[in-house]
């Protein structure tokens, strides 16, 4: 069985104190690193800017065909305007200039009708252009909100970040100072149970909250001061004192 002088065990409480701190930190960091509302965002973002990606592309296409209903519109209008000047300089045979006429006529009802296409395009790219805007103003409010929250949670870990170091930094302190069996075998029990040490206090062990069964109580009070003793229901060493039975 493990030994160690009574003092140098009741200094394992002080050190199972620094590693539940520690427990507590590393839980705090978890938490803050998995908080729901970063996932959340990060979903919302996902999905709000596919659709601004989408409202782009519409807005892509519908400027695109604007440019093909404003070159055709274009190009009626300069055949017309040629037309016209050929009308106009009176030149040519009757018949061609009556032909002329006709063709002047039927280039104009085009233009209309090009005029027609190209103000509903354009109109339409309104639409898109005004559903692009909001999409955008949607992806600019979850950023910011994603970048508050980021801020809050980064200030957070960095505070449990430099109290781990602090806390981290008294613990090898004090554990290079207790005595190397007991720490090793404080260690391997910590590292398997969760819990290194706790105190034996009225029959009651504070690692498992359970009170030890007359045969587990006594088996334990007639070890020796010095025997490393464990909890039979947690695993943990058990601190026994005097003034706590």
């Amino acid at each position: 069985m493990a030994k160690a002088a009574p003092a140098e065990q009741l200094k394992l409480l002080e050190l199972q104190g620094l590693d539940a701190r520690l427990k507590s930190l590393s839980n705090r960091r978890r938490t803050l690193e998995n908080d729901p509302r970063i996932t959340d965002l990060e979903a919302a973002l996902s999905v709000a800017n596919g659709e601004l990606g989408a409202a782009k592309l519409a807005v892509h296409d519908a400027e695109a065909e604007l440019k093909r209903a404003e070159a055709d519109v274009e190009q009626v209008a300069t055949r017309i305007e040629r037309d016209e000047a050929r009308l106009n300089s009176g030149t040519g045979l009757s018949k061609d200039l009556v032909a002329l006429q006709k063709d002047i006529a039927s280039l104009n009802k085009r233009r209309s009708d090009l005029e027609d296409v190209e103000l509903e395009v354009l109109e339409r790219l309104d639409g898109l252009r005004e559903r692009q805007a909001a999409q955008q103003s949607i992806v600019d409010d979850i950023q910011g909100s994603f970048g508050g929250i980021r801020a809050e949670l980064d200030a957070a870990l960095a505070e449990v970040a430099a109290e781990e170091n602090e806390v981290a930094r008294k613990r090898t302190s004090f554990a290079s100072g207790l005595d190397t069996g007991m720490l090793a075998v404080y260690e391997k029990t910590l590292a398997r149970r969760g819990v290194g040490a706790a105190r034996l206090f009225h029959g009651t062990s504070e690692g498992s909250g359970m009170q030890l069964s007359p045969g587990d109580l006594a088996e334990i009070k007639a070890a020796a001061e010095d025997d490393i003793v464990f909890c039979p229901d947690s695993g943990c060493i058990l601190v026994r004192s005097a003034e706590w039975v």
